[in-house]
């Protein structure tokens, strides 16, 4: 038995769309995401997305605000995995890029410190550069610059023995 795809219409969709941004911030890529899913026509989505941007529904400049400061906050993502994640959702580099250029390094440094700290003190080495080596793959697989994680562990540096 196969069973059937609902169509849904234009005038639902701008519904369902408007309601979903009214509660949480979107970005137009997300809103293209679901009408594709949804089986919606180009020509469509681009009416529904005009709409939704006209009203205020959908703000990529707010959503990339709020959304590069949640990151940075809250789950302590560097400059370049938050890149990677707006780029993901389409935003434009246009859009994210003058807003990622408002945090100095100095506001990555201070997310990273505290990270690398805890860190060191779960890491089993056999040698102080083994240590390094773990650390920075850590600190690069969330995110932050080579030049951010040589200065926080140079600050660091040197570090107390266990």
């Amino acid at each position: 038995m196969e069973l059937k795809k609902k169509e849904i219409t234009e005038e639902q969709t701008r519904s369902r769309l408007a309601a979903l941004c009214s509660r949480a911030e979107h970005c137009t890529g997300e809103m293209r995401t679901k009408m594709r899913q949804w089986g919606l026509a180009p020509e469509a989505q681009e009416r529904i997305v005009s709409y939704l941007v006209e009203h205020h529904y959908v703000d990529d400049e707010r959503f990339c605000r709020y959304f590069v400061r949640d990151k940075i906050q809250f789950n302590r993502w560097g400059r370049r995995k938050v890149e990677q994640a707006l780029y993901a959702k389409q935003v434009s580099r246009e859009v994210f890029g003058p807003i990622l250029d408002e945090y100095e390094e100095e506001s990555y440094a201070e997310v990273l410190r505290p990270l690398l700290e805890s860190k060191r003190r779960s890491i089993k080495a056999a040698n102080e550069y083994e240590r390094r080596t773990k650390l920075m793959r850590f600190a690069l697989g969330r995110g932050f610059t080579m030049d951010v994680i040589k200065r926080c562990m140079n600050d660091a540096d040197p570090w107390p023995d266990d």
